[in-house]
């Protein structure tokens, strides 16, 4: 079967739910289990039916997610934010403030505070997660450096609130799961298994295995396909990125 279908990702769900609780951001900051726990992350950054269309999928395995929306035309789809939030899933506000802002923080969070507003207006946010554009030479979390998302009422942002060193950080991030193709979608914990994981059934050895008692899980939902038509579509796109995000790595360290 190919990676990177709908049909895999179901794969992966069955294997989440035989020896993991699946929860969301905001459940898993709430209550900081214990025991063996998937937290479920989903970053909407195109294709918002791509999200709706997971999100069905879960809500018939019984699977509660975070679905993080990017304010962006095209993205932030109201209609589809509430389907989907009405099956039981988490919304959340991917925020890209500092971008917008070109690294002005007064204006980032004069822009924050305006767009969060907008999300709450259909759905009662509590945790955000910022969006790493790699051609941008700034980081939207470090917003968070000067400001407290806390005095916003907000519980928790993933990259900053969530303790990499006891949950293993798992990311669909250029189709490829070891990382090697993240800019900005890293955490400051790096595993040893990332060497080994590169297809999502390389992942689910990893749940069937039950190693690894919490696990957090970064999926992009419009890199999942439904047929062999958009899977070759987001699989040739998603290569071209994939070159372009090696030389901006090396660029990067080029100059440290």
């Amino acid at each position: 079967m190919r990676d990177f279908t709908l049909a895999k990702y179901r794969e992966l769900c069955e294997a989440i739910l035989k020896g993991y609780e699946p929860m969301t951001v905001k459940s898993y900051l709430m209550q900081n289990p214990s025991g063996s726990v998937v937290i479920m992350r989903h970053d909407v950054d195109r294709k918002p039916e791509s999200a709706l269309r997971m999100a069905e999928l879960e809500k018939e395995m019984g699977i509660k997610s975070t679905y993080y929306f990017r304010m962006k035309k095209g993205v932030f789809r109201k209609d589809i934010i509430k389907k989907i939030a009405s099956m039981g899933h988490e919304i959340g506000y991917h925020y890209e403030v500092l971008d917008k802002a070109k690294g002005n923080f007064e204006k980032a969070i004069g822009i924050f505070e305006e767009e969060l507003k907008a999300f709450r207006k259909i759905y009662d946010v509590k945790t955000i997660c910022m969006h790493g554009n790699p051609l941008s030479k700034w980081i939207n979390r470090d917003l968070w450096s000067v400001y407290d998302f806390r005095n916003f009422d907000i519980i928790g942002e993933p990259y900053i609130s969530i303790n990499y060193k006891k949950v293993l950080y798992l990311t669909d991030t250029g189709r490829n799961w070891s990382t090697k193709f993240s800019v900005k979608d890293l955490v400051n914990v790096r595993s040893v298994l990332y060497e080994n994981i590169k297809s999502t059934d390389d992942v689910i050895q990893i749940l069937n295995d039950g190693r690894i008692d919490q696990i957090c899980i970064s999926v992009h939902p419009n890199r999942w396909s439904r047929n062999f038509g958009e899977w070759l579509k987001e699989f040739m796109w998603q290569n071209i990125k994939n070159v372009g995000k090696i030389g901006i790595r090396l660029y990067d360290r080029s100059f440290r």
